[in-house]
């Protein structure tokens, strides 16, 4: 057994490599461009929403099991549209400053628990394949598998899923490699 304290170097580095890899398949690659439409009317919706707060919502809302079944709230659903929305503030898409942040903790996240559970698999000298088999197949898994819920519950495109998870392969991937090379 290895513990993570020993693996410090490729969690690190590995955390370091996704949140590279991710900033050119999200600013250079253009397969992404295609996670979000525009809306028709754009400023109308905006001007419709100006003094909603932040927050997540979802149209028409019963807010209970009681008013989903009144004849006011079918109505509602029946003559549309039914929305899932995130409204964000101005500020939060002026600096990604704290969303780069929370994104590189999340990525070393990943990555101790891939020095983990390989840890416990895995002993010191062990060979590089079945270190990245088991610390790239933890990294995928918490890169990839939880977006296949978006698609299931909030009718998230089942191609910008995909997108999603093929990029949670290419993490997941990189991670192995980082902790074959630096295995102790």
């Amino acid at each position: 057994m290895v513990s993570a304290f020993d693996l410090w170097l490729p969690i690190l580095l590995s955390g370091a490599l996704v949140f590279v890899a991710s900033s050119v398949i999200h600013m250079v690659l253009p397969y992404h461009r295609k996670d979000f439409g525009g809306a028709p009317g754009e400023d109308g919706i905006m001007d419709a929403l100006r003094g909603v707060p932040p927050g997540d919502y979802f149209v028409p809302h019963a807010g209970s099991p009681e008013a989903m079944r009144s004849d006011e709230y079918r109505e509602k659903v029946l003559a549309g549209p039914a929305a899932f929305m995130t409204v964000l503030s101005p500020d939060r898409l002026r600096s990604m400053r704290g969303q780069l942040t929370q994104w590189f903790v999340y990525c070393v996240v990943v990555s101790l628990f891939a020095a983990y559970v390989t840890g416990l698999a895995a002993g010191s000298g062990a060979g590089y394949m079945e270190v990245f088999r088991l610390s790239s197949t933890t990294a995928f898994v918490g890169y990839a598998l939880a977006h296949p819920q978006r698609s299931i519950w909030y009718a998230q495109s089942w191609a910008t899923t995909g997108r999603n998870i093929f990029d949670g392969l290419v993490y997941g991937l990189l991670t192995g490699g980082a902790f074959g090379w630096l295995w102790p």
